[in-house]
This record gives C-alpha cells, structure tokens and sequence, in this order.
C-alpha cells in the first residue's frame, strides 16, 4: 500500500544489441548468477535498493506508529557467538536452529538472521525455504540450514512463488524473473528468463497501439509493470501467472511460454495483494480500501478476465488475502489490524471479523483449518476455524520488528495422528524466525500457563460489527 506520488519508480528499458533469442531469454545488462554456498561473497550496504518512503505493504511510512525497534538487541547477534569457524562465514545469514527433535508444543524452534537488511518474502516447499530481502539475494535454505542461493542486480525481491520445477520472483523494478534447479546439482540455480522477455517487449514496443499513458506525459508499452511488483500467484490449473503491482493493474502471464496475455486496469491505487480461489477466481485486494472478486472466461483459444463485485469497500488499506485450503473462507488483513472473512458456501456473506492486532495486519497464511496473521505490532496470531467460528489459539511473540511475510508447511516429523505445522516468520528486524505449532496449543499453553501460575492466551471474537473500521482513516491515496 502506498499513499504519495513522492517517489515513482520509471524503469528505463537499455538499448539491447543482442539478436532475438529464445522466448525465454534474458536482459544483457543484468548482472545475475546463482551461487553455491562456498563462493557468497559480503554484500557491500551501499548497494541495498531502498523502497520509497511511502505507506505501502513494506510498512515504510510517517503513518506508522509502532515503536522503533532495535535489531542489536537480539540475543542471536551476540558478538560473543564466534562464527569464523563456520564453513558460511562468508554468507551475512546465520543459522541458530535446534537439532532436530520430537517437539510437542507450539512455540519457537529457533531463527535465521541476517546481518543486514529486511526480510521481504518467503517461501516453502517441502525441506526448502526461500527467502527473499532488500539485498536482491534469494537465499535457500535446507532442514533449516544455508543449502543455496540466486541474485539478480536489480530491485529487491518482494515475491517468491514455487511452481513445479520453476520459481518465479517479483522484484522492486517491476519485472518478473524465472529460475531453475540444475538437473545435475539441486544447489545451483539458472535465471531461464524475465518477464516480459526482451522479446516480447521489443516487438510490442513497435506497435504505438500498444503504448499506454502511466502518468502526465509519460508512456509504457503495457505488458511491463512500471512500478514495484508487490504479489505473485498461481492459477489453480497452474497455467496462468498473476502478477500485482503499485502500478494499480494485475498482469496476466501463460505459464508454459511466458507471454503477457492480458492487463487489468484493476484499482484506483496500488494492489497490495491476490489470490486465486473459489473454482478459479481472482481476488485482488488494494490500498483504495477495496477488495474485488474477478472471474475468468474463455474466449476463443484464450482467456480474459471480467470485473464480478466488490467484496468489501472501506478507508483503510487492504494489505493482504488469503484463501483457506479448502477452498471455503477467503480473509482480508488491513491496516486497521483487522483480519474479515467470508464464506464461499454462504455466497461469499460476509463471517466476520479476527480482532487481534493493536497495528496493520501485513501478512496472511492459511494451513488445514490454521490461519495465521502477522502485523506491525510484532506479533504473530494463530486462529483455529471450528466450522464457522474463530478463536486465537495463541498470540507468537519474539520478533522485535514488523512480521511482513509468512510461510507455512506441514511438519513431516510428526508423531501420532494429530497435524503439526512448520510456521515461517520474515520480519523487519532482519531475521526469520521458524515456529512449530500445533491445532491443540491452546490447550497445551493454558496447561503450561496454569502450572507456571501464569495467565493463559486471550482469544478473540470472530464475528464482530463493521463499524470500527470507519474509525480507521489512514491516507493511502497519491497525492
């Protein structure tokens, strides 16, 4: 989310004096490579790409009102902690995670910290973790060890999705980049491609037809996002890319050979957040406050997108979406820290509201029938869905900065019959913390709480009157 025209971001095309290659071929002037483990280098502070300062999802912003925090007083940047005999020492992440074990309770299994930098974007898939930061690396990570890594030279990484043998990575500049495992060393990692392809974006600049006016006096051929990239997500059928951006539109990309098929015009202000659910549906969700629901159609041998309704319409920014794994209860986080939700059975009636952040919900994730939700206010909260009905298992404190991203999977060394979740926190204070939390911790806490004489986990209401968020008003527009 965003609120001025203070900085906007042009990127410049550079003159390309490389022939037409594949469809999936890369910009010549970009310095990007993967690296193993044993040859990263430091990365020097002056090279960071800075968001602008404005209110956006990235909770850089004169709005914000949570206290300041101090990433020094982290207990894992204890000078004292000798990291020279570290076959990583080179690397500006550490590891401070326990040997793995049969943990029976929900709280924190350990961290990864970084030196410098913020934590923009994470994902998972199956013992990998990615993380992306404002050093433009995407680090990869092992059962919770440094195993790999990828770099691009230009924009931080804001989004990280898995699909299939390719991860895709939105970045500050306003492209997209694809990468690759090597089929004969899992940890080194090939850029295969950007988004738009050069290409694709020189034959489309030929046409005048294809330019669009971005603002007073300037143009853009329309299949480049000119501004930050701030979510990425997959189609159900994972044929189709959906990319978001500050620009105010969703771009429409087919997976197999990476063409920009549509662009939508979709909010008066930067798209914060989508998501695809509900039989195909997009749902997109904005700084203008507004949540809007589009539905796909086939036309011919391709696809276009139609505006359905508008979910919900309110001051306060809509900062993230996310839709459960059934496919049932879509939920929105705002900067009001309020979490609603709605039913797809109930034709999309509006459940609720989680009331559990005293700052902006920035983050969402969703697990069997968990939803977590992470905030400016530090915290991280657990929900339990019982049918229709919400309540906070438990509130996960240690980050001492704004939790901007989220990542969840299911824990594979479970015992037992009961489901247990491996919970990934980025946060601004430069780390990633690494939760194990179970759908019972409720009652565990309060057991542990009433042994140790300690108050046991508030919950919360899960339906609860709209009327609060009007008192909410916080300046997202442009000025």
């Amino acid at each position: 989310m965003r609120n001025s025209r203070k900085s906007k971001m042009v990127t410049e095309e550079n003159s390309h004096q490389q022939a037409f290659g594949s469809v999936m071929q890369s910009d010549p002037n970009e310095d990007e490579y993967s690296f193993r483990i044993s040859n990263i280098s430091e990365t020097s502070h002056a090279n960071y790409d800075r968001p602008p300062p404005r209110l956006s999802s990235d909770y850089n912003s004169p709005h914000n009102t949570s206290p300041s925090w101090d990433p020094s007083s982290s207990p894992y940047l204890d000078p004292s902690w000798d990291q020279t005999t570290s076959p990583l020492s080179k690397s500006p992440w550490t590891s401070h995670v326990e040997p793995s074990t049969n943990y029976s309770y929900t709280g924190l299994m350990g961290s990864l910290v970084r030196e410098e930098g913020h934590i923009y974007s994470l994902a998972a898939s199956g013992d990998l973790l990615y993380t992306g930061s404002d050093s433009k690396n995407i680090r990869v990570w092992k059962n919770h060890k440094e195993f790999s890594g990828f770099k691009s030279n230009s924009g931080l990484v804001k989004a990280i999705i898995i699909a299939g043998e390719r991860i895709f990575t939105g970045h500050q500049d306003g492209k997209i980049r694809v990468w690759k495992v090597s089929g004969k060393d899992p940890s080194v990692y090939k850029r295969i491609g950007t988004l738009p392809t050069l290409t694709a974006y020189i034959k489309s600049s030929m046409k005048p037809s294809n330019y669009i006016e971005t603002r007073r006096n300037r143009n853009a051929v329309w299949i480049k996002h000119f501004d930050a990239i701030s979510c990425l997500c997959m189609s159900e059928d994972q044929k189709l890319l959906y990319s978001a951006s500050w620009d105010k539109t969703i771009k429409v990309w087919r997976a197999s050979d990476s063409k920009c098929l549509e662009s939508i015009n979709a909010h008066d202000d930067a798209v914060n957040s989508i998501v695809v659910g509900f039989n195909g549906q997009l749902f997109s969700g904005s700084a203008d406050g507004t949540v809007k629901i589009w539905r796909k159609e086939s036309q011919g041998k391709g696809t276009k997108h139609f505006f359905s309704q508008t979910l919900l319409k309110q001051e306060c920014a809509v900062t993230s979406l996310a839709v459960d794994p059934t496919s049932n209860f879509l939920y929105c986080g705002s900067s009001d820290g309020l979490v609603n939700f709605w039913q797809r059975d109930k034709l999309l009636t509006h459940g609720g509201v989680l009331r559990g952040h005293k700052l902006a919900t920035l983050c969402l994730a969703t697990a069997g029938n968990l939803i977590f939700s992470g905030s400016a206010d530090n915290n991280i909260c657990v929900w339990r869905r019982d049918g229709n009905e919400h309540i906070c298992l438990s509130v996960l404190s240690g980050h001492s900065g704004p939790v901007k991203c989220l990542a969840v999977e299911e824990d594979k060394e479970q015992t037992g019959g009961e489901r247990h979740f491996i919970v990934y926190s980025g946060s601004l204070d430069k780390s990633v913390k690494i939760w194990r939390v179970s759908p019972q911790a409720q009652q565990q806490l309060q057991n542990q709480a009433e042994v140790m004489g300690m108050s046991p986990p508030q919950t919360f209401p899960s339906a609860c009157s709209l009327g609060s968020q009007s008192s909410c008003r916080v300046s997202q527009r442009r000025k």
